[in-house]
C-alpha cells in the first residue's frame, strides 16, 4: 500500500535521508566525485565508482527500511548493480568497449534521474510500513 505525500516526512520507522540537505552528501556530492573521476581517468574511476556507489546504494536500501521512500527500494538495488558493473569493467572484465566509462556516466545520470523521479511520480514517495 502507497501513500501519497507533497513532501519529506519522517515516520515511524525514521526520517527520510533523501530529503533536506543531508541528501546533498550522500547523494549528490557522491555523484558529482564519480563524474570527476572518469575526467581525470587512470585509476580513479576503478576505485571510486565501487567504493561510492555502494555507499550511495547502501543509503538508499537504508533510507528504503528507515522511512519507506519509494524510490529508494528502486535506486539502492541500481546503485549496487553499478558499483559492480563499474568494478567487472575497471579490471577488464566487462568488456563495455573504449568508452566504457561514459556509458557508465551516462547510465548513472539517466538511470538514476529516471528511477529516482517517475515511481514517485506514478505512486508517491512513501511505502506504507505494515
Amino acid at each position: 500500500m502507497q501513500t501519497q505525500s507533497t513532501h519529506c516526512e519522517p515516520t515511524s520507522h525514521g526520517r527520510d535521508l533523501a530529503c533536506g540537505g543531508f541528501s546533498i552528501l550522500i547523494w549528490i556530492v557522491p555523484t558529482i566525485l564519480l563524474v570527476a573521476a572518469v575526467a581525470m581517468g587512470g585509476v580513479y574511476p576503478v576505485i571510486a565508482w565501487p567504493v561510492l556507489l555502494v555507499f550511495m546504494g547502501g543509503a538508499c536500501v537504508l533510507n528504503a527500511r528507515r522511512c519507506g521512500r519509494l524510490h529508494c527500494f528502486i535506486t539502492g538495488p541500481f546503485f549496487l548493480l553499478l558499483a559492480a558493473m563499474a568494478l567487472l569493467y575497471g579490471l577488464g572484465i566487462l568488456p563495455l568497449g573504449q568508452h566504457g566509462w561514459q556509458w557508465l556516466v551516462d547510465v548513472l545520470l539517466i538511470g538514476g534521474c529516471v528511477l529516482t523521479c517517475v515511481p514517485e511520480w506514478l505512486f508517491g514517495r512513501y511505502i506504507r510500513h505494515s
